[in-house]
């Protein structure tokens, strides 16, 4: 009840403050040009301004009522005045609503002043602007200001709404002009001239208008999807936003024919004129009614959870589209190739069909057989399989804990036919039916979803070749093998990485891990993010001995860099090992932690020259990484492969400065696979 209640307010004072801007901006535009005709419909228009300024202020009581009750729990608090002061003494949302209140009563008192005083431009220019800062300030307690992004986003709002508000709010103003001169059989010619004039320029007006909302809404609506293109079909948001565009869609079709034929039509022979002006006042009511609609659709869809953040536990269809599952067959391209050049015979058909004038029924079948085609051929290729879970969010985190798990799982009971690096060429492999896919040098967990695996994981695969592991793993445990998977798949690609980083480009997401360390350190990788890089050391002992020395000595000059270390051994020590290791030590040696993030990061052992495909794989003695302070892996020195590298410790510190002066890139890397 209170969330409809809330909704309902918030309808009303964003309606009411649309139709405030646009009827001043339509006044701006109109009524000079019927100044001394004595036609009524200015003073009717502004009779409602009152009415809406105090509408506004109707609804942002409410809002703040309804807002109180949700934000506390208590529904009785919608009608407490003391819970209300507290909600805007202690909540930045209440310090928004103080401002808009705050405009919105500068706005009731110069919309008073504006009904009263004689007709002058600047006066509805100054009550647009008014009420142009009340509706901007809403924005704030939006969705978009929580983005990260929040100026970018909420600006592009702010300017959606406003700009939304000069054509919404200038419909009634369209409705009045039409029905007092423009479809009146009595009119006379001057006067159908005057009203052609003014819907000229309300209609060359809407044009840019349209333009700007289209544009700053596709940057909203791009930032509340973000990847989640899935969303648009399977979320509240997404079908709010289809409607939405529809409804737009609908208008904007609606005022083109206004615009090009029932407009100019008011100028000519007087049966002519009233036809197209009867039409127009007709269509501009449809158009307005619409707009409402769709301004409803819009306070639905500002309220809803954004798309990429709603979870799409139940994926209603049995296919979805997929450009990196599917690209790589020819016949794919080629078929999506022929599809566009029929979607581009459609577009010419349309343009054609007008200037040949042709036949009502062949500018009709003619693009749509071809649309047909075209969409057929352009989906149908890159349609594959999906399952209720393919867009299911993982719920365990791509971390060092479940990827070592994972190994455990896959070690346990899938090496028999996937072989030990899950290449697909276990011992049983070529006597199954089917062989099994090469999960590690073929990008396999990049075309398919998380929720893709989870299916097969839980349900099997081809007709019982690959067994149902549904019963046998927990849930967490089938994400874990799915984490192992994403993580020996990446360290494949990890190859390419050497001692010398790659300038601005982090493309290599990597595992958390939390760890303590022998001097009561501890934390986890993601805490370094946005303030330190980091050198992570994993080393053998006796085998990395002089490695470590040097390391020892060199600390100081590292971590000068703003650079951190952590060590972590690849196998248990005994204390005795363990105690000669930390001693004088001035960074940290992982003692809790380490198994799991030594047999995680061993999976990004593989280099050009040594791809360790066959068998069970090598683990090198010793690796280290170094990882920039947004996340990404950006440099590794593997010794067995690597040479010499970082033991310069010069070049190491040319490439710690270099990533120091990179500026954030890519956004940090998610806490879960997709």
């Amino acid at each position: 009840m209170i969330e409809a209640a809330g909704a309902l307010f918030r309808f009303l004072q964003l309606a009411s403050n649309m139709l405030l801007i646009g009827g001043c901006v339509f006044l701006a535009i109109a009524e000079q040009t019927f100044a001394g005709s004595g036609h009524p419909w200015p003073t009717r228009l502004k009779k409602t301004f009152p009415w809406l300024a105090l509408a506004i202020l109707i609804g942002l009581f409410g809002l703040l009522a309804t807002t109180t009750a949700q934000a506390t729990g208590v529904p009785e608090n919608a009608w407490n005045p003391q819970a209300w002061l507290d909600f805007l003494q202690k909540t930045r949302i209440g310090l928004i609503w103080v401002l808009r209140a705050t405009s919105a009563l500068v706005v009731l008192a110069i919309v008073l002043y504006v009904r009263n005083a004689s007709a002058a431009r600047w006066r509805y220019v100054l009550c647009a602007s008014a009420a142009a800062l009340t509706l901007a300030l809403g924005s704030l307690a939006s969705h978009s200001a929580a983005e990260e992004q929040a100026l970018l986003v909420t600006l592009s709002y702010a300017v959606h709404l406003i700009v939304a508000s000069a054509w919404f709010g200038g419909l009634p103003g369209v409705i009045l002009v039409a029905s007092s001169s423009a479809g009146a059989t009595t009119g006379s010619t001057e006067e159908r001239a005057r009203a052609s004039d003014v819907l000229n320029r309300f209609s060359a007006m809407a044009l840019p208008t349209m333009i700007v909302v289209v544009a700053s809404g596709v940057v909203v609506a791009n930032r509340m999807i973000d990847t989640n293109y899935a969303g648009l079909v399977a979320t509240t948001y997404g079908w709010l936003l289809i409607t939405k565009v529809t409804l737009l869609a609908v208008i904007l079709s609606i005022a083109s024919r206004a615009k090009s034929v029932w407009v100019p039509s008011l100028k000519r022979s007087s049966e002519t004129a009233v036809a197209a002006g009867q039409k127009l006042r007709a269509w501009v009511k449809v158009e307005f009614l619409l707009a409402i609609l769709l301004v409803i659709v819009a306070t639905l869809l500002a309220n809803a959870v954004p798309a990429k953040h709603d979870v799409i536990d139940n994926w209603p269809y049995p296919f979805r589209f997929s450009i990196d599952a599917t690209w790589g067959d020819w016949l794919v391209r080629t078929l999506v190739g022929v599809g566009i050049v029929f979607l581009m015979l459609t577009a010419s058909t349309i343009i054609l069909g007008r200037r040949k004038s042709w036949k009502a029924s062949w500018r009709i079948a003619v693009p749509a057989v071809l649309g047909i085609f075209g969409l057929a051929a352009t989906f149908y290729p890159i349609a594959v399989q999906s399952y209720s879970e393919t867009y299911r969010k993982t719920p365990v985190p791509f971390d060092a804990i479940s990827i070592a798990n994972g190994v455990e799982l896959f070690t346990g009971n899938c090496i028999p036919c996937h072989g030990p690096q899950a290449k697909g060429n276990g011992v049983l492999a070529k006597t199954l039916p089917k062989q099994p896919v090469d999960l590690l040098t073929e990008p396999h967990t990049a075309m398919h979803t998380a929720g893709d695996f989870f299916h097969w994981l839980t349900y099997g695969r081809f007709n019982g070749i690959m067994p149902p592991f549904g019963e046998k793993f927990s849930e967490e445990e089938r994400w874990d093998v799915l984490n192992f998977l994403h993580a020996n798949s990446r360290g494949y690609q990890s190859r390419i990485i050497t001692p010398r980083i790659l300038p601005e480009q982090p493309f290599m997401a990597t595992p958390n891990f939390s760890y303590t360390g022998h001097d009561g350190s501890s934390g986890t990788l993601k805490d370094f993010r946005g303030k330190q890089a980091v050198l992570l050391v994993l080393f053998s002992w006796p085998e990395s001995r002089g490695r470590l020395d040097q390391l020892r000595t060199a600390a100081a000059t590292i971590t000068g860099k703003n650079t951190a270390i952590l060590a972590v051994p690849m196998t248990d020590l005994p204390p005795d090992e363990l105690a000669a290791i930390v001693h004088d030590m001035p960074f940290p040696v992982v003692t809790q932690g380490a198994r799991e993030i030594a047999r995680s990061y061993a999976l990004f052992r593989r280099t050009l020259s040594i791809p360790d495909l066959f068998g069970e794989g090598t683990r090198p003695k010793h690796m280290e990484f170094l990882f920039d302070r947004y996340g990404y892996l950006r440099g590794r020195w593997i010794p067995d492969g690597d040479g010499s590298g970082w033991t310069d410790i010069a070049f190491l510190l040319q490439q710690v400065t270099q990533l120091n002066q990179e500026r954030e890139i890519l956004p940090p890397p998610g806490d879960h696979v997709h």
